[in-house]
């Protein structure tokens, strides 16, 4: 495993199982499609693919390029549209599973991923539609920012991007589900302790560990 960004990218690859239309977003789940070996998952990007793959060195196409203008491969039987009609799948809710970078998550699932006081960034982009629009929502993110201060917070201090409670949040030291407005720390990333994560981490949650397959 090359870095933390590449851990956090295989273990949402696992939650993906087919048949299911996934789009990923900008960040984290760019990498996602180098660990999916399941054909009946179908990745979607909002600028205008379905049957994403990943990249192929040998073989970069510049005008082939994912929702962050990063260069992909396509899936046998892929299918290309406009920008209209596949934000037309995403609030039509034909997306069965949106996978998002974040800034900010908070114990009831409200996610921040848009905005940052005082900087001047892209802007909200798709993920708004997602989370209205998708039927599962799993975030990733790492579980501190450069400086060490907890990105899982009570609430989020940037400005939310929906209302809608996401269903899963995957860092570089743990999972987390939500259930009911509860926060459920149900995994721990190789090697990282319960100790670390309620060090680093300011929201409220439960322990609920699973048995890692």
């Amino acid at each position: 495993m090359n870095n933390f960004k590449e851990l956090i990218a295989k273990r949402a690859a696992k939650e993906l199982v087919g048949p299911c239309v996934v789009n990923l977003g900008i960040g984290v789940p760019t990498l996602i499609p180098a660990y999916v070996d399941d054909e009946s998952v179908y990745l979607h990007t909002e600028n205008g693919l379905l049957g994403v793959g990943p990249a192929d060195p040998n073989n970069l196409d510049p005008n082939l390029v994912n929702a962050g203008k990063l260069p992909v491969s396509e899936q046998k039987g892929s299918a290309y549209f406009n920008s209209a009609e596949s934000f037309g799948m995403i609030r039509g809710g034909h997306v069965d599973v949106a996978v998002l970078g974040v800034l900010q998550a908070d114990e009831k699932g409200l996610i921040a991923n848009w905005s940052v006081p005082g900087q001047d960034i892209i802007g909200v982009g798709g993920a708004m539609d997602l989370l209205n629009g998708a039927k599962k929502v799993i975030c990733t993110m790492t579980h501190t920012t450069k400086n060490g201060e907890p990105k899982l917070l009570r609430e989020c201090e940037y400005p939310i991007t929906s209302t809608r409670q996401v269903d899963m949040v995957i860092t570089d030291l743990a999972v987390f589900e939500y259930k009911d407005n509860t926060m459920y720390l149900i995994e721990l990333m190789p090697g990282v302790t319960l100790e670390e994560v309620k060090e680093k981490t300011l929201a409220h949650y439960q322990v609920e560990l699973k048995e890692v397959s």
